[in-house]
């Protein structure tokens, strides 16, 4: 048998970065941590924190704290059909694409009580890596799966839109939306992973334009404010722009080449029952706010 607190340390050891504010966040000594961590490495004989700045699993360590992060979800369903059990909110911890965050994620959350979500923010492109390393139960992917030891349900698709201001479509783009214009306004990015930009522009232009400036700033939100104030031009996801676009205060560089991007919802399968709450409450938002 698998002690709870020793899982429950080595989760906070590499999550929190550091034995000391794992500590902090068990509400045990520094010393507590380190004791049940040798202990549970020595019943396993295996090494499971890479000790560093920042401390961090190794690829068993990870398997571990899925299984505790399973178990703490199981036993929550549990406590409500055995009055007499009493368990704690179970944390929750999955990877979620900022612009999905921005939009249509956040009321689905709402509806699952007694759960604390811990939110990974990944690029849609990178948040399976998360779901494959053990690191989160589920994610909010463009990937379709199949992926071994998981589930998938397609969501719909997130539609984006390419935009900028009136002052900035007039300094950059006199002549149109060329591909000489387009090689030379400053788009924006979220951040290194974000690829939405070049897809758009490589398929706008037929591959002729591959590289532009680009501004970083990693916030849904920033993007659209930045836009407005005619910093920049920049794909967007149409639930945001919506208002502007009707205002006139944002200006759809094409309207008739959104940028649809599949979104699909991969979580573990032994905590399938566990998730299946949180797995309708997507399903509902995402059939509010997607499309397809």
């Amino acid at each position: 048998m698998l002690d709870p607190a020793q899982l429950a340390a080595l989760a906070a050891v590499h999550r929190q970065g550091s034995f000391d504010r794992a500590a902090r966040e068990l509400r045990i000594t520094q010393s507590a941590v380190s004791q049940r961590l040798k202990a549970l490495e020595e019943h396993l004989g295996a090494r499971l924190i890479r000790r560093g700045q920042p401390c961090r699993a190794t690829d068993a360590g990870l398997r571990l704290i899925r299984h505790h992060d399973e178990i703490a979800l199981m036993e929550r369903e549990l406590a409500r059909d055995l009055p007499g059990l009493v368990a704690g909110p179970a944390t929750l911890r999955i990877a979620v694409n900022a612009d999905s965050l921005a939009t249509w994620i956040l009321p689905a959350l709402a509806q699952i009580p007694d759960v604390l979500f811990d939110l990974v923010i990944d690029d849609q492109d990178f948040s399976q890596d998360w779901l494959v390393r053990g690191e989160v139960l589920g994610a909010i992917t463009n990937h379709p799966g199949p992926l071994q030891g998981c589930d998938t349900l397609a969501l719909g698709a997130q539609r984006f839109r390419a935009v900028a201001s009136p002052a900035f479509c007039a300094r950059h783009f006199p002549d149109g939306v060329t591909a000489a214009a387009l090689a030379t306004a400053p788009a924006l990015r979220f951040n290194e992973k974000d690829q939405l930009q070049h897809t758009w522009v490589a398929r706008k232009t037929g591959g002729a334009v591959t590289r532009f400036p680009c501004h970083r700033i990693a916030s849904s939100h920033g993007f659209v404010e930045a836009c407005i104030l005619g910093l920049c031009w920049a794909m967007t996801p149409e639930a945001l722009v919506r208002g502007a676009l009707d205002q006139g205060s944002l200006i759809d560089l094409d309207p008739t080449s959104p940028l649809d991007v599949a979104l699909n919802w991969q979580y573990a399968r032994l905590a399938a029952p566990a998730l299946a709450p949180l797995t309708q409450a997507l399903k509902a938002a995402a059939a509010l706010h997607l499309v397809g």
